[in-house]
């Protein structure tokens, strides 16, 4: 499977990659501003909550900058936002395994709690969500790009049913004859020979 397959540009997935990047982005931005408005220290761990998650000014750092890049993924759109979505999303997901091992322990400098967490894995799978849809799938409908671009000849004879182009099942009628036959067949006439 390659992830690399073009997307057209005016196809409804793209909303989905473009809504989906900027929603999330959104979110992160809000958190991250959160952070920077309770003032912080870098990597102090016994800040304020905000919204219900420990934070730092480093932390604030890194979730206004995957905001950024999210929201630049809208702005972009189609195969970029998409899989800048799944990017994102993985890293995400690593974080949120990372800080589950690393709770109460000096290796914890963003200050991470099970809230933290949690968010870190909620997130992470609703961007890689929205990265992933319609795109990654065992079952692509037929009239997926993605599908189309995977299976070209599959595709191309689809639409040749759809455009209801005959088939070319049957052969022309020169094709049974003798060599000498078929020559004389293209001439029009009896050989003269």
């Amino acid at each position: 499977m390659k992830l690399q397959d073009e997307l057209p540009m005016d196809h409804h997935l793209a909303t989905v990659y473009r809504a989906g990047a900027a929603l999330c982005g959104c979110i992160l931005l809000v958190f991250g501003g959160l952070g920077f408005a309770s003032a912080l220290s870098s990597f102090d761990t016994s800040g304020d909550r905000i919204a219900g998650m420990t934070s730092n000014t480093s932390l604030s750092v890194i979730s206004v900058v995957a905001g950024l890049s999210l929201l630049a993924g809208a702005v972009v759109g189609g195969n970029f936002a998409s899989t800048l979505n799944m990017l994102v999303g993985g890293l995400f997901l690593l974080s949120g395994f990372y800080h589950l091992f690393v709770l109460d322990r000096a290796a914890n400098f963003l200050d991470f709690g099970m809230t933290n967490v949690v968010f870190s894995f909620v997130m992470g799978l609703l961007i890689i969500t929205f990265g992933m849809y319609g795109r990654v799938s065992s079952k692509l409908s037929h009239d997926n790009p993605y599908w189309r671009t995977r299976h070209p000849r599959e595709a191309a004879e689809e639409a040749r049913v759809r455009d209801g182009d005959p088939r070319d099942s049957t052969p022309p009628a020169t094709a049974s004859l003798p060599a000498h036959d078929e020559a004389r067949a293209r001439r029009g006439g009896p050989d003269r020979g």
